[in-house]
């Protein structure tokens, strides 16, 4: 058939004023009776997209042209929803009577109503394109004369009705995925069909499978890609090391945490003169292997990263390849993607070369060990022979360290929780996870290596996978700059803002009691960084130009952009590439994006489970914390020892009745004027734990000294369960 998509929306857009139905449109392009079937399936697709909508009798239309929108619903616990539209204009409001049948994440088609009554536009959900998820985590209910699934996520505010559960032997309150039937009435509970038992939520392992079926994430490999993963070998052979850089003489080692077993980057150093460092990074070369097209390559792009749940990763790529074959080990021979920069003592990279290349790391060493050294000064026996160049790269890092934020890159070093678990899956320790300079040293040799490669692919003017970060909206560091003067702060920004403000800011504010709300606060005031074509910088490290570059591994988009890297000849893409090039960068940056921020929300509730199971031994016992937020009804406390918060309700605080201003800085007493403010250190009792929705409840115990907790026995996952059974 000739008529293609592009002609079909062109048309429809020519005869805006009168909706047409399907038959009607193909008579006006002329389409043979022969290519009807061919034509209909076309523009289906077109609808499936969003790109025309059905309207009613049957007749399509473009939705821009009928005050309707195309993009994606993300709701609330409330039950309202904020629409973000596909073609970048505003947030919309929707009311939770307004989002017909859609879930949190669906694609969806929003009417835009007349008018504004808050500071949002407003519309209503009228018909959903795309479901985000398919399948529903929750727990199965058992009633007298129908069944029910409560999904877990606090966004679904409607039970799943479950009419068979098949050959499943499901026993109430147990966990259970439910794959939805088709929805159309928002006046009916969804309905659907029991695929899964999870068990019961206070079994081994069960909190922590719901999460990943809640996310839709994947534990297995298909038997294709596995099949492939199996069938490739190690090849560093004469034929395929030529034409690469061959660094197997270069002192390369790598510095990577006590239990990873995907080695993706190995650092090299050299003292070229007064002042003059040669750095290089060495990524492991993962697209020599993994092709583009291959079953490997699809199933990497649909996942788009490796998944760091609190007890387990979900690889990119089979085992075989990142633990094994791509892995740098210490004193073997592995294919790299070499960055090997000349770098003055101003931080500021004099020449580069990006060349394909090959290495036999010296060593593995481990954040730990290297940060001995760096403390006492005498290497450990495994380090003598490194020590030099560790001393040399300590003193680089400074440099960049420096430089970097002389320019204004922004550096948030907020507490992040390290959980530790034993092999049954029970949560032994949590305490701060500290970052030593030993990360901040491979850390800078990232940026700078991803900010040089971004730089060359540019300087040459061709298109890539750049990682940007938009600057913040205007309205938005607005308000953060009313809500830092509630702290007595005067935050000077310009229009449009500049990096290094904020960085001053922070600086200015380092050590004070409200620093890390101030911190997060500014954090969720800034956007997302993500994956796209258009080259637009990156605010928060204030570079003109960043990609990713350095983990290829575990990151898709670091794989592309080796593979673009590869094919480029004197300064060029091939034809073929460049033919398609823009529309395939958006595909993958977007898909990436979207998985990323997937994993990163499945990252965090993983922790906050553990979290929640932890605290819950040790109810009645006394933590200090700060106060982290402030909500209508009442204030979250972040405990300091674990890096975790809960909720002290206003009702709890019995000794007055609270008041919360207008901006929600503090919360006051009426008659004695007690206040507790954002960022101020407060002693907290954890009062009970909610292992169903993982909230932790805490009362105020006043400015005292707090009195010292009981030991307690450490109660196993069966005792517990056992327990429960009772």
């Amino acid at each position: 058939m000739s008529t293609s998509k592009d002609d079909v929306i062109r048309y429809v857009a020519a005869n805006s004023n009168k909706p047409l139905r399907i038959r009607e449109l193909a008579k006006g392009l002329n389409i043979p009776e022969s290519e009807y079937r061919a034509f209909r399936r076309l523009v289906k697709d077109l609808l499936t997209d969003g790109t025309l909508v059905r309207l009613r009798g049957s007749r399509v239309g473009q939705p821009g042209r009928l005050s309707l929108k195309v993009g994606r619903l993300s709701m609330t616990r409330q039950g309202s929803g904020f629409f973000m539209p596909e073609d970048g204009t505003e947030e919309v409001y929707i009311a939770p009577d307004e989002t017909f049948t859609a879930f949190d994440g669906d694609t969806v088609v929003v009417r835009m109503k007349p008018g504004h009554r808050g500071k949002s536009p407003e519309g209503a959900v009228v018909k959903v394109l795309k479901r985000n998820h398919t399948t529903i985590v929750g727990t199965f209910r058992k009633r007298k004369y129908f069944m029910t699934v409560e999904p877990d996520d606090p966004k679904i505010g409607r039970a799943i009705y479950v009419h068979s559960t098949g050959d499943l032997p499901v026993r109430d309150g147990q966990k259970a995925v439910v794959a939805l039937s088709e929805w159309r009435n928002p006046n009916v509970n969804p309905e659907g069909k029991i695929v899964e038992v999870l068990g019961y939520p206070d079994e081994p392992g069960v909190d922590i499978l719901s999460t990943i079926r809640k996310f839709g994430l994947p534990t297995e490999f298909p038997p294709e890609v596995s099949a492939e993963a199996e069938s490739i070998r190690l090849d560093v052979g004469s034929n395929v090391l030529a034409g690469r850089l061959d660094l197997r003489d270069m002192t390369t080692f790598t510095i990577d945490p006590d239990d990873a077993k995907d080695h993706d980057d190995a650092v090299s150093i050299e003292q070229i003169g007064a002042g003059q460092y040669r750095l290089g990074v060495h990524i492991a070369d993962v697209s020599h292997y993994v092709t583009e097209g291959s079953a490997l390559d699809r199933e990497a792009r649909e996942r788009g990263t490796s998944v760091y749940l609190v007890d387990r990763v979900l690889p990119m790529l089979p085992e075989s390849l990142s633990n094994d074959i791509c892995s740098l080990k210490g004193g073997v021979d592995r294919l790299t993607y070499s960055c090997i920069m000349d770098v003055s003592d101003t931080g500021r990279v004099a020449n580069a070369k990006i060349t394909a290349s090959v290495i036999r790391s010296s060593g593995r060493l481990t954040y730990n060990e290297v940060q001995e050294f760096f403390d006492s000064g005498v290497p450990s026996p495994r380090l003598k022979k490194l020590a030099d160049s560790l001393t040399v790269m300590r003193k680089l890092a400074e440099i960049l360290r420096n430089a970097r934020f002389a320019k204004g890159s922004i550096d948030f070093d907020l507490p992040e929780p390290r959980v530790v678990l034993d092999k049954s899956g029970d949560v032994m320790d949590i305490s701060p996870r500290l970052r030593k300079e030993s990360h901040r040293l491979i850390e800078e040799f990232m940026l700078l290596a991803n900010k040089t490669v971004a730089e060359q692919i540019t300087r040459l003017g061709l298109p890539t996978l750049y990682r940007v970060h938009e600057p913040p909206d205007k309205d938005k560091l607005e308000s953060y700059r009313e809500f830092v003067k509630g702290f007595g702060h005067d935050l000077k920004i310009t229009d449009p803002p500049k990096p290094i403000q904020l960085a001053r800011f922070l600086k200015k504010i380092e050590g004070s009691p409200e620093e890390e709300v101030l911190n997060e606060f500014l954090l969720r005031s800034l956007k997302k960084a993500c994956y796209q074509p258009e080259n637009v910088g990156h605010f928060g490290l204030a570079f003109s130009h960043y990609l990713h570059f350095t983990s290829p591994i575990r990151r898709y988009p670091d794989l592309f952009v080796h593979r673009l890297l590869k094919e480029i000849k004197n300064g060029q893409y091939p034809g073929s590439r460049l033919l398609n090039i823009k529309r395939l960068l958006t595909r993958v940056g977007e898909h990436s994006s979207q998985r990323e921020r997937l994993a990163e929300e499945a990252e965090r509730e993983t922790v906050k489970i553990k979290q929640a199971v932890y605290l819950s031994r040790h109810v009645g016992d006394v933590f200090d914390g700060v106060v982290s937020g402030i909500v209508s009804f009442g204030f979250f406390v972040r405990l300091t020892k674990f890096s975790a918060e809960g909720m002290v309700r206003l009702s709890t605080l019995d000794d007055d009745y609270y008041v919360i201003d207008d901006r929600r800085f503090s919360v006051t007493g009426s008659h004695t004027g007690k206040r507790y403010s954002l960022g101020e250190r407060i002693f907290v009792q954890i009062v009970s734990v909610d292992l169903d929705n993982y909230q932790t409840n805490l009362r105020v115990i006043g400015d005292e000294s707090p009195p010292k907790n009981k030991l307690r026995r450490r109660i196993s996952e069966t005792a517990r369960i056992k327990k429960r059974r009772r």
